[in-house]
């Protein structure tokens, strides 16, 4: 059995007269560039994330630049986050003129550790971006606290987190501001770009409207120098509807991480996801830490099942930031979770079959090193207990192995 990563057609067919009618609304309408479809679903969003106010734009990453833009951050300036993470959170930062300053990440959950953080404050720090990654918040309340001992913005990257919460608050709701992306992928995706910043605070909402907007508060008159990153009337009209079965999906992914857990608790070389107790995930994605990941990757292909790497490379060991001067080592646990991450297909629809075949497989895969890594093992250990012998002496060595087959290794010395 093939098992995709994601299968968007199958996700998107039981919506489909809706969706259509909902596309037929927008033609009608000729509301294609904000209008009322996006302000409905905006309003509706920011309910849904217990916020006063929501603010759709362009993409993800234009809610974190806009976010940054209009708390006034810029030049001079640093921001807080992790190298844990998709490049669109630090190109936000990078884009306001403001330096980027990572901090490394829980070698649990893979979200900021505030120990770290707590150490990356100075004078200089204008605003931390904790990232909700995977589908599940950041330690919030001590991150909260540091910041608001010290005076500093907290933008929430939330564009993997639609729905995820932390004690009783939903992602989005719990900063000053709370950032989504609408990527097709995401657990609320639109049919091509998207994005929504929500927040409690009406002046910082009604900011990130004109800068969306070209910097205009009304037709013609620019208050601001802005950007266009404005939502299209077709995403808002799908994310309205998409949005009303949010909490299913996410039930569905809660339910498939409990199948995952229960094939794959115990297996030898395999970390699975930790859940902390004080929030919900909401498995965005799956992502279990193996060794020589690579080379399983390449056999889950193989056999079938389609894997992803989030992500491979840390963002301060991207070629385009090269120039911050960071060395392989400064964030050791975030290049340790970059070697060994693999994210296992992840969808509402997934199947139990399917779960069982990724889960097989997979288990085959670890299995299969770990028979080839016992003979190399033993292998290197003869050798050096024969370099270790007298060159005059023959060098016998009998063992048992992990499998239990025996292994006679017999030298004599070298003529020299």
């Amino acid at each position: 059995m093939n098992v995709p990563f994601l299968d968007l057609r199958l996700h998107h067919a039981p919506l489909r007269g809706e969706l259509t009618e909902a596309f037929e609304a927008v033609v009608d309408a000729s509301a294609f560039a904000g209008g009322p479809f996006v302000s409905r679903f905006e309003q509706e969003f920011a309910a849904y994330c217990g916020a006063r106010h929501g603010v759709a734009v362009g993409t993800g990453t234009d809610a974190l630049w806009l976010a940054l833009l209009a708390l006034g951050v810029g030049p001079g300036d640093e921001v807080i986050t992790t190298p844990m993470t998709f490049m669109a959170t630090v190109e936000a930062i990078t884009y306001t003129g403001a330096k980027p300053v990572f901090v490394d990440i829980d070698k649990s959950t893979y979200t900021m550790d505030p120990l770290e953080l707590e150490i990356a404050v100075n004078r200089r720090t204008r605003a931390i971006i904790p990232v909700h990654l995977y589908g599940q918040t950041a330690d919030m309340d001590p991150i909260l606290k540091i910041a608001r001992r010290h005076g500093i913005w907290v933008v929430e990257d939330a564009c993997q987190a639609h729905g995820a919460t932390y004690h009783t608050k939903r992602a989005g709701s719990l900063g000053d501001i709370g950032c989504f992306s609408f990527y097709p992928g995401k657990n609320l995706g639109a049919f091509g770009e998207g994005g929504a910043v929500v927040t409690d605070n009406e002046e910082l909402a009604r900011k990130i409207q004109m800068l969306r907007d070209h910097g205009q508060a009304r037709k013609y008159y620019h208050d601001v120098v802005g950007w266009n990153a404005r939502m299209d009337g077709i995403q808002g009209a799908v994310l309205e509807i998409k949005l009303k079965h949010l909490e299913a999906y996410n039930r569905a992914r809660r339910q498939h991480a409990e199948h995952y857990r229960s094939l794959l608790n115990g297996v030898p070389d395999l970390i699975l996801p930790r859940e902390r107790p004080d929030s919900r995930h909401v498995y965005h994605l799956f992502v279990v830490r193996v060794p020589d990941r690579d080379r399983i990757l390449k056999e889950m292909a193989e056999c079938g099942v389609a894997c992803g790497i989030h992500y491979p490379i840390p963002v301060h060991l991207q070629a385009a930031y090269r120039s911050l001067g960071l060395e392989r080592g400064a964030f050791p646990v975030t290049e340790q979770c970059a070697d060994e991450v693999l994210s296992l297909p992840m969808f509402p629809e997934l199947t139990g079959s399917q779960i069982e075949t990724v889960a097989r497989e997979l288990k085959k895969c670890l299995a299969a090193r770990s028979r080839v890594m016992v003979p190399a093992a033993e292998s290197r250990v003869a050798r050096t207990e024969l370099a270790l012998k007298p060159l005059s002496l023959t060098a016998t060595v009998l063992r048992e192995s992990t499998d239990g087959h025996r292994v006679h290794v017999s030298s004599q010395s070298p003529r020299l």
